[in-house]
């Protein structure tokens, strides 16, 4: 080992002897030196690529030499069941040098956590959430107990960044160093980015421009190489596209291939786990089911699977994607198309993990939307094109949420003050200021004698168990708890129990059918019993996701235009391919947008542009665009007395003067502690994140044909 002679003895001689290395891998070796320092560091391999290990060995090296004591590293994760995962290589890194590590999230028990905090270990497993609990516990003497912080690793670090649980933890992360009055280094671990500079830029929050900081990923070949890395080992081979064209079949395909081996199959919905689930059951597959409506006891099940199962499959939504470690899965099975290139490395990096197997992918796609979504996305994948991970812009209601967790933590903070907590940390500085007031004129903050704290408006909005809402900055629709007896199976749609049904009310839940017996609506609990088929799933979402970016958009484009995607495609798929191009022959153009008349009037422009820039086009060009009309990613629908001459007027300029798309009042209600902002506010916060202002621009700067269509 090159690195050895830096980390402490101890351990590298239960590196060589007790885990049988013989030396690090190359992520691990150069980690060693920046960490060792001190430095901040993003940490980039393909997915088990030994980025644990690259963060903690050095971390535990520098712990022995500089005797740090007390709790000095937490190790945050985005998922409690990755967490669980972790906990038992921790435990065993840290006993090498007689140092403990302990988890603390949702799940731990009041006996568990009374231990950790009589016996504080060095390494504390957690999320961003339990960590803000913590901070604003009466229970918890957080700066005795975070005394002798001294570094951060963020795993799955890109799984924060782009949504709002990332400006939650960036904002937790400064009020700790205010805390213990000292900086923390800060280590993120990560797979699959487009843009790792920015990322670690985002990472290092107030400390940006001020710490020694790079990226670490010995993966990349050189400049301008993509940083997903998973594709260079990655031949397209492995990949297959196949069309089913139902659920049905998609079922009898898996049902059919594969036997005895384990094969993990993801969903982009938890209705279609459940129903998958319950037909895969059906035809005498053993199969266990993962998704964020599952009680806990159904989920570690699934989780187990992974570990002492072998001719199984386990059908999960994203909740399964992260780098919880799957051992010697076969294969992944993917239904339709991800929500991105990211997600579909990580899903991908699920497989090929023995030295004798490869990385494995084979989508099956539901109907021709589908199949497009899934060539256009795997078009992309084949160029080393991965999204760039950038933080949703103008986190308002992060804001309203910190400044009532900071008066929760410190009972009570100068009105002038309560900026310094955030070190600088953009969103939280300045800008704030209408914020803080707004929480004060509508009561959520008291102020007395240049003091604030908390109001009356908050105790009764989020004071329910000591707060415990408060401390949560994602959202869901409400939903009812289902029982089978005694036992938790999980939670439930309520319009599922309102809805108007013939006969007796049966649900689907865990792959199986239940018959509803008794609700109590007060509480929110259903009671079941099992029962032989006819249950049905439903979830509502509590967010209106952006859509296909532009990127991917536009190779379905070029899917539809003629090319196909480097991979293995079934007979079936290219004959459904072949029909979609003929299907969209007069729709798409490789030199610009087209503007069709159909047969009935209908004026629609096809920009193949993505949900983000066709939102901001429609707000922007109002003039000619159909008010109140639902965005997708390919079509914006036009009035019907466009002319080429008006759309020239209309269009004249406009890339100057782009408008944010307008919100639906479902989707504010959906923001979480939307209700402490000004309305104004709140909807400004959700149309900056629905916009696409660059796409737009580009679009508005082809070339656009008027064409119609005299049949169909």
């Amino acid at each position: 080992m090159s690195a050895s002679g830096e980390l402490d003895p101890a351990l590298v001689h239960h590196i060589v002897n007790t885990l049988g290395w013989r030396s690090l891998r190359p992520l691990q070796e150069e980690a060693v030196a920046p960490v060792l320092a001190g430095d901040d560091a993003v940490l980039l391999a393909p997915t088990a690529g030994g980025k644990t290990e690259a963060a903690c060995f050095p971390l535990l090296s520098r712990m022995a030499k500089n005797r740090w004591t007390g709790t000095s590293v937490l190790y945050v994760c985005p998922l409690k069941a990755l967490l669980n995962n972790l906990l038992p290589r921790l435990e065993n890194y840290t006993s090498w040098l007689g140092r403990t590590a302990a988890l603390w999230h949702g799940d731990t028990t009041a006996g568990a956590r009374k231990r950790i905090l009589a016996e504080r270990p060095d390494i504390l497993l957690t999320t961003p959430e339990s960590l803000e609990a913590m901070l604003v516990s009466a229970n918890v003497d957080h700066a005795s107990f975070f005394s002798g912080l001294r570094a951060v690793v963020v795993d799955e670090v890109h799984a924060f960044a782009g949504d709002d649980r990332g400006w939650h933890l960036l904002a937790v992360l400064e009020r700790m160093q205010r805390v213990v009055d000292r900086p923390l280094q800060r280590i993120g671990l990560s797979a699959t980015v487009g843009n790792p500079e920015e990322l670690l830029t985002w990472l290092q929050g107030s400390g940006a421009g001020k710490r020694p900081a790079q990226v670490v990923a010995p993966h990349l070949a050189g400049p301008g190489s993509s940083a997903a890395g998973d594709t260079a080992v990655m031949p397209p081979g492995d990949i297959e596209l196949d069309y089913v064209g139902s659920l049905d079949n998609a079922a009898t395909v898996i049902a059919s291939l594969h036997r005895g081996e384990k094969r993990l199959v993801f969903c982009e919905s938890r209705r279609l786990v459940e129903e998958l689930g319950e037909k895969l059951r059906a035809k005498g597959i053993t199969a266990f089911l993962s998704h964020a409506s599952l009680s806990l006891e159904e989920r570690r099940r699934a989780e187990t699977a992974f570990a002492e199962e072998r001719d199984c499959v386990i059908i999960s939504t994203s909740t399964l994607e992260l780098g919880i470690d799957v051992g010697d899965l076969d294969r992944v099975i993917q239904i339709d198309a991800p929500s991105s290139v990211a997600s579909f490395l990580q899903r991908l990096g699920r497989t090929g993990r023995r030295a004798d197997t490869l990385r494995n992918c084979l989508f099956l796609a539901l109907d021709e939307s589908g199949l497009l979504d899934a060539a256009g996305l795997l078009l992309q994948w084949s160029r080393g094109w991965v999204e760039p991970v950038i933080a949703p812009p103008e986190p308002r209601h992060i804001v309203a949420q910190q400044l009532l967790a900071l008066c929760l933590q410190e009972h009570r903070v100068g009105e002038n003050l309560w900026q310094e907590w955030w070190n600088g940390l953009g969103p939280f500085g300045g800008a704030a200021e209408p914020i803080a007031r707004h929480l004060v004129d509508e009561g959520y903050l008291d102020r007395d004698g240049g003091l604030l704290f908390i109001g009356p408006e908050a105790e009764r909005r989020f004071g329910h168990r000591h707060f415990m809402h408060l401390t949560a900055v994602f959202t869901a629709p409400p939903q009812f708890t289902v029982l089978h007896g005694r036992s938790e199976i999980g939670r439930t749609d309520p319009s599922l129990l309102t809805e108007r049904v013939n006969g007796p009310r049966r649900l689907l839940l865990g792959g199986r059918s239940w018959l509803v017996t008794y609700i109590d609506w007060r509480r929110k609990r259903c009671f079941v019993e099992p029962v032989d088929g006819g249950g049905k799933a439903k979830w509502s979402s509590a967010g209106f996701g952006p859509g296909a970016s532009f990127e991917v958009s536009r190779a379905v484009r070029e899917v539809l235009l003629g090319t196909a995607p480097p991979v293995k495609l079934t007979q079936r798929a290219v004959r459904t391919l072949s029909e979609a191009r003929e299907h969209f022959l007069e729709r798409v153009h490789p030199g610009g947008t087209l503007i069709i008349r159909d047969a009935d009037g209908r004026m629609r422009w096809w920009t193949w542009a993505g949900h983000r820039a066709n939102a901001t086009l429609t707000a922007t060009l109002d003039e000619v665009a159909v008010p109140g009309q639902r965005v997708n990613d390919h079509w914006i629908r036009l009035r019907e007395d466009v002319t080429p001459a008006s759309w020239k007027s209309h269009t004249a300029g406009a890339a100057g003067r782009l408008c944010l798309p307008a919100v639906d009042e479902r989707a504010v209600r959906g923001l979480k502690f939307a209700e402490a902002l000004p309305p104004r506010l709140a909807e400004a916060t959700l149309s900056a994140r629905l916009a696409g202002s660059e796409s737009a621009v580009a679009v508005l700067s082809e070339p656009v044909r008027f064409v119609s269509i005299a049949g169909q």
